[in-house]
């Protein structure tokens, strides 16, 4: 079943120059899937991201989520950023209930709901820290954690892993793909890491440079559940690696004549 339905959408940021970061996008993606967005900087990954997020409005083109117009956001999405966007004055469980407190929920629900979900992302015994006291992936997890607070159906991560270094992608990777696999969300995903795309996915979405269109979807033929480090050493795996950067490379190369 479709869950979101992208239809030739566009996105033009006016200003001294007008720019096109998206040209005539369109993309389906199943209740349940996860997959994955990759393309040279700039070519309007995010933008699409935060145009589904009720973010950003769209140029042209549609934008539907459960059969309705995305008009602004709303409690069947929520994003994950790049940066983690904690509250610094509000403790880790504080952080994880904001959007129940803003919802108005009871305070008791609110801890239950969040003591679950900070149980759920390896952070117990962490509730009453506060942002600066945590690493980096630390903090991620707590972006994680509120996000799931409010049961969206759709989690849109953008690069949630960039800033970490690569035994901590590698754990939250596997972190991720096991909650997504308990709770049944809908992910899109934007990475610029080749192997981290095939690792989680269902597919894969290749972007063009900008303005972004979509070159190729390719579907990911591997079993579940993934080992994300065993799956990365297997033919397969390199084969569609091969596959992703042949057809990226020229897109690598054409945003940078531009830029």
């Amino acid at each position: 079943m479709t869950l979101v339905a992208v239809d030739r959408l566009t996105k033009v940021f006016s200003g001294t120059t007008d720019v096109m970061a998206l040209d005539s996008v369109t993309l389906n993606v199943g209740a349940g899937e996860f997959v994955s967005l990759i393309g040279p900087s700039g070519c309007g990954k995010s933008t699409l991201l935060h145009i589904l997020d009720g973010l950003t409005p769209a140029s042209g083109g549609q934008v539907l989520v459960d059969g309705r117009p995305v008009d602004g956001p709303g409690p069947d999405r929520a994003m994950v950023f790049q940066e983690y966007a904690l509250l610094p004055w509000r403790t880790v469980q504080a952080n994880v209930e904001l959007g129940l407190e803003l919802r108005g929920m009871p305070a008791a629900e609110r801890r239950r709901i969040s003591s679950d979900l900070i149980n759920l992302v390896g952070l117990r015994g962490f509730e009453s820290r506060y942002p600066h006291e945590l690493s980096g992936g630390m903090r991620q997890r707590v972006s994680i954690a509120r996000a799931l607070a409010l049961d969206p159906k759709i989690l849109l991560m953008d690069e949630p892993f960039a800033n970490l270094d690569a035994q901590t992608r590698l754990l939250l990777e596997e972190e991720l793909l096991t909650i997504w696999q308990r709770t049944g969300k809908t992910v899109l995903f934007v990475t610029h890491d080749l192997a981290e795309a095939i690792a989680m996915a269902d597919r894969v979405v290749i972007f063009t440079a900008r303005p972004g269109r979509i070159k190729d979807v390719v579907p990911v033929p591997l079993p579940r559940p993934r080992d994300v480090v065993r799956i990365r050493t297997t033919p397969e795996f390199a084969r569609l690696y091969d596959h992703l950067w042949t057809q990226l490379r020229d897109e690598v190369m054409k945003s940078r004549e531009v830029a």
